[in-house]
């Protein structure tokens, strides 16, 4: 499941029980999930006020991969990196 050249998703994957735990307590509100590098915490964000946070063209990017995931029983993972000014996002397979 690990990808070398993508240290963010190995993160993902190295949480992703932790994360599936989280999205489950809140699966009937479809959440978006971050990881913050930084504090190592996990948070299920409401996707409307998440998104609202967003620079306009990330809103547009964003609505349209939620839109891809929900239909597809995916999830949306965010890894936030404040230290490099990241911010990284994953649809993956529930």
């Amino acid at each position: 499941m690990s990808n070398p050249n993508d240290p963010y998703l190995e993160v993902v994957y190295q949480h992703w029980p932790h994360i599936v735990m989280l999205y489950e307590r809140y699966a009937e509100k479809r959440p978006v999930m971050v990881f913050d590098i930084q504090e190592q915490r996990i948070y299920a964000m409401p996707y409307a006020g998440y998104r609202a946070d967003l620079s306009k063209r990330s809103q547009a990017s964003l609505k349209k991969q939620y839109e891809h995931a929900t239909a597809n029983g995916e999830i949306i993972v965010f890894v936030r990196d404040n230290d490099q000014e990241n911010l990284v996002s994953y649809s993956l397979p529930l």
